[in-house]
């Protein structure tokens, strides 16, 4: 019976705190309270300062977070087979090097994946493309075509920009997306729940303040003793948890994290344009070697008819 009581007692002491809390949070809705604690106008500010941080890391997150799905730009009118995806093109072209017949040159194009099958990205399925159209001008014209021979050298390097690119992808993820999720779900809600306890502080405040006066006839001059000191009690808890989320909101805006985050996304995103251009830049020139050629071969055949 007695741990019965001392269990409602518990219960009662846990559960009026959040009622008293609770309807004075209803009476300012309503319009009632006839006084509430103001908050210092620096807490105020950093309030605004932290709601707008966490605004801007939702917005970027909902962007960039699709540098986490590998075939973000994987065109959605293509259909790729197993097959297609099997091998990479490197491997396909050392294949087909191989290739004695026509038919042992589509079995190198079909073949059984080695591994886990190739990547969906934009510059891998260019690749897959290329070097299936280089072959399908192979087939049906022996020798030496410069178009199939400019294809399946673009098909090589595009998909090196999409390696390039799957590289970029991981060091977003790791670097970026990591730290600013990170903000957002632990230090951006430590500053939430910091903000909560002032809240749920003020509330209790302003409710002790409410009652304490209702039972002095209105006059808070004339309280008790123990009036008195419940209503300095609960200052005291206001001004600590203000302090205490004060602090913690200046850590959060102060961390030099969100920027070095950011700063590591560009320098990602440099790396791989930078590596895009130089694997494009090499086979430039030699492409347009081909186009020469055959221009001028083109020339040649119609002076000669």
């Amino acid at each position: 019976m007695d741990k019965f009581q001392a269990f409602g007692k518990n219960l009662s002491a846990s559960f009026t705190p959040f009622a008293a809390r609770t309807q004075q949070l209803i009476k300012e809705q309503l319009g009632q309270a006839e006084d509430k604690t103001q908050l210092p106008d620096e807490y105020i500010e950093l309030e605004k300062r932290v709601d707008a941080l966490k605004l801007v890391h939702q917005k970027l997150l909902q962007v960039t977070s699709q540098y986490s799905n590998e075939a973000y730009d994987y065109p959605p009118n293509i259909r790729e087979s197993f097959n297609d995806l099997g091998r990479t093109i490197s491997e396909k072209v050392q294949l087909l090097s191989q290739a004695a017949s026509p038919a042992e040159a589509q079995a190198a194009l079909v073949a059984p994946p080695s591994a886990k099958p190739q990547p969906k990205t934009f510059n891998h399925a260019i690749a897959r493309a290329s070097l299936a159209g280089s072959q399908t001008l192979a087939q049906v014209h022996p020798g030496e075509d410069p178009l199939a021979t400019a294809l399946e050298k673009y098909a090589l390097a595009s998909e090196k920009v999409g390696e390039a690119r799957l590289a970029q992808d991981a060091q977003i993820q790791s670097r970026f997306l990591a730290g600013w999720n990170t903000t957002l779900n632990t230090n951006l809600m430590f500053a939430a729940k910091a903000r909560k306890n002032v809240e749920n502080a003020r509330l209790m405040l302003d409710s002790i303040k409410a009652r304490r006066k209702a039972a002095a006839g209105g006059d808070l001059d004339n309280l008790s003793e123990e009036a008195r000191a419940e209503i300095e009690q609960a200052e005291d808890e206001f001004v600590g948890q203000t302090e205490e989320a004060v602090s913690v909101m200046k850590n959060v805006l102060d961390t030099p994290e969100p920027l070095r985050n950011l700063a590591d996304l560009i320098a990602a995103q440099l790396e791989f344009h930078k590596r895009a251009y130089e694997i494009l830049s090499e086979l430039a020139p030699v492409v347009d070697g081909l186009q020469v050629e055959q221009e001028a071969s083109y020339r040649k055949s119609r002076e000669g008819a």
